[in-house]
């Protein structure tokens, strides 16, 4: 991964392969002209205060996700300046007050952009702590690459000729000796590091990644982390009678597998459940996928991969909380053996599931989890998973629903979602759509009505949750897999969605401020 350092080096005498700075659309008298923002002073005093001109005139307009190239002034070592767009001058830029997640995006874009290169100082408006911590997350997770199976990723003669990540980024106006600006640096590369693990977990294809090389993973980390790992197999399952994932795995070769995953700290007093939707591959099972929608599935487990990384981040951060993270894995597959739909599953819970539509597998597995995170009686259980098609028809691509049984919480989770740059939004659990899942044959069906299929999903999770249990679920299957181009600090293909947002609601709950 890109290494970072804090410098308080000067642009002009920095050797690096370009200098990154902000521009901006001017507000106010400025009427929509281009500004540059504040950091970049020395390079603009290098162009004899005309930057903004220079850059206007090669079509520059600041706009978000904008990136423009120009040779550096005579005097910098460094040959190329890069003016990456923050969008919207706020009214307070003088104080270097542009938003956090301006200053991510605009880091991430030119990280990107400058792959290949072996170090670049950015000098992006640093007003606190918390804008390091934006820059560097935006370098962090801009830079990503997944080239494990591309020649130019494996060989190192292929790799000289390919573009490989930014190696180095040096913030510029960073403190190298500030507690708080080492500690943002340090918070920014653990949480970063996590959710590239989880974007690697999700691009790999499931050839390579079954529940049980995925269980495999996260116990290696968890033992490298000091996190203790618990993984029942097929018999240990059968044994428990987890049968909604023993149901969803039956169709495949590759068994299903339960992973928890402890995080302790001996300074908590609260405990947090994680619980992730790990479909390794979602063929649609019996009910089997139309062509056009198998092709991405090897995305179904962002959730799963998403409490496995806020785990770790949590444990590497040494947050004052207890974290259970469950993985729920399993393969989706159409065989002799699969779970068929009028079928009937005896749940670990010890409700029965008639299953309508072997497709609306993730509510099965996540059901065994919720109930076995259930009898820990955590504080909170938050539950992740790429969930319904539905989501993505009410919200896009870019956002994710959450559902609760409080309110209160629900907000929280969209406040923390927004402070840390991912966008979600509340959705309703309304309790006339619990009757469409009513089964003449079994407790409940995994189906009821087709309109607002998303919140339905809600409402059978909520069937499996505690009694007195808070519980939120977020729907992320629109924003997990981007199947466009990249944008901001989002690559094409895994994004780590709900990585952020559950590692800011461990730390809000060690803090105090979370209920």
């Amino acid at each position: 991964m890109t290494a970072l350092t804090l410098s308080t080096a000067a642009a002009p005498g920095l050797r690096a392969d370009a200098i990154v700075i902000g521009v901006a659309k001017g507000s106010g008298s400025k009427g929509g002209s281009l500004v540059v923002a504040p950091g970049a002073e020395a390079v603009d005093k290098a162009y004899d205060g005309k930057l903004a001109g220079v850059l206007e005139t090669l079509g520059a307009s600041g706009a978000e996700g904008e990136v423009t190239k120009l040779p550096a002034p005579a005097g910098f070592k460094a040959p190329l300046v890069v003016a990456v767009g923050l969008g919207a001058e706020p009214e307070d830029a003088k104080d270097g007050a542009y938003d956090a997640e301006a200053l991510r995006r605009a880091a991430g874009v030119a990280a990107r952009s400058l792959a290949g290169s072996k170090k670049a100082a950015f000098a992006l408006p640093l007003g606190d702590a918390g804008d390091v911590g934006a820059v560097a997350e935006g370098v962090l997770l801009g830079a990503y690459a997944f080239d494990a199976y591309k020649a130019s990723g494996n060989d190192e003669k292929n790799k000289k000729n390919g573009k490989a990540p930014l190696a180095e980024a040096a913030l510029l106006g960073g403190k190298p000796r500030d507690k708080e600006h080492k500690a943002a640096i340090q918070r920014a590369a653990a949480v970063s590091e996590e959710l590239n693990r989880a974007r690697d977990l999700i691009n790999t294809p499931p050839n390579d990644l079954n529940p049980e090389s995925f269980a495999a993973i996260a116990s290696a980390a968890a033992k490298e982390h000091g996190i203790k790992v618990q993984v029942l197999d097929e018999k240990a399952l059968t044994k428990g009678g987890y049968g909604g994932i023993l149901g969803v795995g039956s169709g495949s070769a590759a068994g299903p597998r339960l992973v928890k995953l402890t995080y302790t700290s001996s300074k908590a007093d609260k405990h947090l459940a994680f619980v992730g939707k790990g479909i390794t591959y979602d063929s649609g099972g019996i009910s089997l996928k139309p062509a056009g929608h198998n092709e991405t599935m090897k995305c179904d487990m962002s959730g799963a991969a998403a409490v496995f990384a806020a785990v770790v981040a949590a444990a590497r951060l040494g947050l004052q909380v207890n974290v259970t993270g469950w993985l729920a894995l399993a393969e989706n597959m159409p065989s002799g053996s699969a779970v068929r739909p009028g079928d009937v599953l005896r749940m670990y819970s010890g409700k029965t599931v008639e299953v309508l539509n072997t497709d609306a597998e993730g509510r099965l597995v996540l059901a065994d989890a919720l109930w076995a995170a259930s009898q820990e009686k955590p504080d909170a259980i938050v539950d992740v998973a790429t969930l319904t098609g539905a989501m993505v028809l009410a919200l896009g691509n870019r956002t994710f629903g959450v559902m609760a049984n409080d309110d209160a919480f629900r907000t929280a989770i969209v406040e923390a979602a927004e402070e840390v740059g991912e966008a979600s939004w509340p959705m309703p659990l309304p309790e006339h759509l619990r009757k469409g899942m009513d089964s003449p044959t079994a407790d409940i069906a995994n189906m009821g009505e087709r309109m607002g299929g998303g919140l339905v999903a809600g409402l059978f999770l909520r069937e499996f949750v505690g009694e007195g249990i808070t519980w939120a679920h977020l729907d992320i299957a629109g924003p997990a897999f981007n199947e466009g181009g990249p944008f901001g600090y989002t690559p094409k293909g895994g994004t780590g969605s709900g990585v952020r947002t559950l590692v800011r609601l461990a730390e809000l709950t060690a803090a105090g401020d979370l209920g």
